[in-house]
């Protein structure tokens, strides 16, 4: 009966996306302007050359295709704003009453807004791998893929999750603006998705590998082109590691804090 709830609140956040079409586009474009980026960055430095940190020109293409497909689905900052508005202006009272987890009300959301840009994120990477006539890099052993949708799911989630906790901590905090302006600032170098970390110093991707941020964009990609094999079961134990301590945080600092809210706004 609660999944069947979590499922309607993914429908009704599904539907609504059909009122937004321009937004649709403007996705598409952001795909489409990352790839072109891409292109145009490393057409220069492979000239005369075979590889460059491993990658051919086309494997580097293939990387950046799927990277940017994976950021793009990943749309859970909106979380955060939603949450602090809410709090911020005495209506957060609403989440904190309907038969659901608030927090798997979000992840119920995120679910319904991600299946709806789905398709549309495919189509404009595809659209891509066409016009440029890319020799497209995918992985087809079956137990990598099986890994790197774990790592997929297992960072869209952790993204959600964390979103959650820096919109939570309004409840504390008069304003978040410095938390979100930091995240947003940070979150495309470290997930990979401006330039592969592979290209890093060795010592900087080992810290890396310390952070859920490696293991949300960069690890699913790298494996997804047929790299990083050895990282995958790791990487899934080290997600789900974060998953549970995120969690935790959640919980505690909701607990904490929730009890300090009244319902009247700041």
């Amino acid at each position: 009966m609660k999944m069947r709830k979590y499922t309607e609140v993914a429908k009704v956040y599904f539907k609504s996306q059909f009122a937004w079409r321009a937004d649709v586009v403007f996705n598409m474009i952001f795909t489409i302007s990352k790839i072109l980026f891409a292109y145009l960055l490393w057409r220069m430095p492979f000239m005369g050359k075979e590889t460059v940190a491993g990658f051919t020109f086309h494997g580097m293409l293939s990387y950046y295709i799927v990277s940017s497909f994976l950021s793009q689905l990943e749309m859970s900052a909106g979380i955060s704003g939603e949450i602090c508005q809410r709090i911020r202006n005495g209506t957060f009272s609403k989440y904190m009453i309907v038969p659901v987890s608030i927090e798997g009300y979000f992840v119920a959301m995120e679910i319904g807004v991600v299946l709806f840009y789905l398709a549309f994120d495919l189509i404009a990477a595809a659209l891509w791998v066409f016009v440029f006539r890319i020799e497209f890099t995918f992985v087809t052993e079956a137990p990598l893929l099986f890994c790197a949708l774990c790592l997929i799911l297992l960072g869209l989630f952790f993204m959600v999750q964390f979103s959650y906790y820096l919109g939570i901590l309004t409840l504390k905090y008069q304003g978040i603006d410095t938390f979100l302006m930091i995240k947003n600032n940070l979150m495309a170098l470290v997930t990979g998705t401006i330039v592969p970390l592979t290209l890093f110093p060795e010592t900087v991707v080992r810290m890396m590998r310390l952070l859920p941020f490696y293991y949300v964009t960069y690890l699913p990609s790298m494996l997804l082109i047929g790299k990083c094999r050895e990282e995958a079961v790791r990487g899934i134990v080290v997600m789900a590691g974060w998953c549970l301590v995120m969690q935790i945080v959640i919980w505690l600092t909701y607990a904490k804090y929730s009890r300090k809210y009244d319902g009247v706004g700041i």
